[in-house]
C-alpha cells in the first residue's frame, strides 16, 4: 500500500487526521497528525447505509424530473417590433427634448444602452421596450396577423 503523504510502499496504513483531513499514511508519516479511531458500526449507520446524521438532512420527497418538452415558440408574444423601431424611439426622444443621459435616467438604464438602441445594433429585452413605450408614449410593436395598412 501507498502512503497518501510520501508516496512510500508499506505493508501497513494508519488512517490519521492532519489539519481536518483524514489520510492513510505509514509509520513514518503518521507522526505529523491525530491517529483517528475506526467508526463504530454500532447504532451510529441506519437503514441503506446512511448515518443517522445524514438520514436527518436528506429529503423526505424526492420531486420527479420534468420530463415534457416546453415550446418555447409557443411563449412568444405575437407582437413583432415594426421595422423602424430605433427610429420612433430617437424621433419621440428628441421631440421631448431628452438627451440620451436624461432618457436613460429615466428609464433607469445606462446611456450606452440608449445609444445601442436608437442606432438599431441592439434589441433591448421586452421588459425594456415596454418601459420604453410607456415613456415615450409611443407604440413599437405591430401585430403580424393585422393585414397592412
Amino acid at each position: 500500500m501507498i502512503c497518501e503523504m510520501c508516496g512510500k510502499d508499506t505493508e501497513t496504513l494508519t488512517a490519521v487526521r492532519i489539519e481536518g483531513s483524514v489520510l492513510q499514511l505509514c509509520s513514518d508519516c503518521s507522526r505529523f497528525g491525530q491517529p483517528v479511531s475506526p467508526p463504530a458500526t454500532t447504532g451510529s449507520v441506519g437503514r441503506g447505509g446512511y448515518s443517522e446524521f445524514a438520514e436527518a438532512r436528506r429529503p423526505t420527497a424526492i420531486r420527479p424530473r420534468r420530463t415534457e418538452e416546453r415550446d418555447v415558440f409557443a411563449e412568444m408574444p405575437d407582437l413583432e417590433l415594426r421595422p423602424d423601431w430605433f427610429h420612433r424611439i430617437r424621433h419621440a426622444r428628441e421631440l421631448l427634448g431628452w438627451t440620451p443621459e436624461e432618457f436613460g435616467k429615466r428609464l433607469n438604464e445606462k446611456k450606452s444602452l440608449v445609444l445601442k438602441v436608437e442606432s438599431g445594433s441592439f434589441r433591448p429585452p421586452d421588459a425594456i421596450l415596454r418601459k420604453i413605450e410607456r415613456l415615450l408614449k409611443v407604440r413599437l410593436t405591430v401585430d403580424p396577423n393585422a393585414p397592412a395598412p
